[in-house]
């Protein structure tokens, strides 16, 4: 029998949990702080609504089966959501290459990319989706 997906529903009220907690930080601490300061606040908030995490995962980057370094994950939500952590003037091209970098090394198909560093922590948010690839077993 094969091994079913989790149902998306799920997966989305983890996002939307999260984003909850998320927007609690950015509501009493505002911009202007370090990202370690949001990451520290956003375990406690994620704690705090029994939210299950990981803070500073690491994994291991493969090149040709070879270990040739190591990333580590901001936070790891339920074990399915990873989440970028930033505190910049903007999202930049090369904070999405590096979520969607994460996702594809934790195999994992979901991103929250949060930057602190906003007005309104809606602007700050992107959400990206990693694709399957219909090919990737024929190759």
């Amino acid at each position: 029998m094969a091994e079913m997906e989790e149902p998306r529903s799920e997966l989305d009220r983890i996002v939307y949990r999260t984003i909850g907690a998320a927007i609690e930080v950015h509501r009493l601490l505002g911009p202007g702080l370090l990202e370690s300061v949001y990451e520290e606040a956003l375990c406690i908030e994620l704690a705090n609504r029994g939210i299950p995490f990981a803070r500073q995962v690491s994994r291991s980057v493969l090149y040709k089966q070879r270990k040739v370094g190591e990333i580590r994950l901001d936070v790891l939500v339920h074990e399915k959501l990873v989440l970028e952590l930033k505190a910049t003037e903007g999202i930049a091209p090369i904070h999405i290459a590096q979520l969607l970098f994460y996702m594809k090394a934790t195999q994992l198909p979901l991103g929250l990319l949060l930057n602190f560093n906003v007005t309104e922590l809606r602007y700050g948010i992107k959400r990206l989706v990693l694709k399957r690839d219909p090919f990737a077993q024929s190759r």
